[in-house]
């Protein structure tokens, strides 16, 4: 196992500076080891998010397509967002993809978790494969969404994510442990 050999720094001041509905910005005054000066850093504190790989009983991918106003584009990605408070990651891995895809399953499997962006965001994305999926339900998405659902083979998601169509960090992280997980996936070749 790794040894990490950099010490946690000391917090002395943890300022709320600004709240939203989604994160909180904090600034903090911190002591670096051996250091007697102070140094600010600003965080978004965010709640824990999910990402899910669905894969449909007849081997597709289920994609959803929406417009991110951070990039001012739209994107096509896999379905994902906030869990909830006292939610677990993986209750909010199945309301979330049934509320953007319709989409259940009844097999659920926990690849891991990446941390968002640890320069400045202090949560966590808990990625989830979901196999044997089914669309059920209807999509319900809630007022800020606006979702297109696609279904495709997992061979040509790979090719979008190689090409860059597929660019979302969080998902590309999801990727790569579904990746190490499956290893077989890694030989799929698109019949394009």
């Amino acid at each position: 196992m790794f040894k990490f050999s950099k010490p946690r720094w000391q917090v002395l001041k943890d300022k709320k500076v600004y709240e939203t509905p989604i994160f909180s910005l904090h600034e903090k005054d911190v002591v670096p080891d051996g250091e007697k000066g102070t140094k600010p850093f600003y965080v978004l504190e965010a709640p824990e998010w999910i990402n899910v790989i669905a894969l449909t009983e007849d081997g597709n991918i289920v994609l959803v397509e929406q417009y991110r106003h951070g990039i001012d584009e739209t994107t096509l990605e896999i379905p994902g967002g906030m869990t909830d408070a006292g939610e677990t990651p993986l209750k909010a891995a199945k309301r979330e993809l049934v509320e953007e895809t319709g989409y259940t399953s009844n097999k659920w499997t926990f690849l891991g978790k990446s941390s968002s962006n640890p320069a400045i965001i202090n949560n966590f994305t808990h990625l989830y494969l979901a196999e044997n999926c089914a669309k059920t339900e209807k999509q319900h998405t809630d007022g800020t969404e606006d979702i297109a659902v696609h279904t495709l083979p997992v061979a040509d998601f790979l090719k979008y994510v190689k090409e860059g169509i597929v660019h979302h960090a969080i998902v590309m992280a999801a990727v790569s442990l579904l990746l190490l997980n499956m290893p077989e996936l890694n030989s799929l070749e698109t019949n394009s």
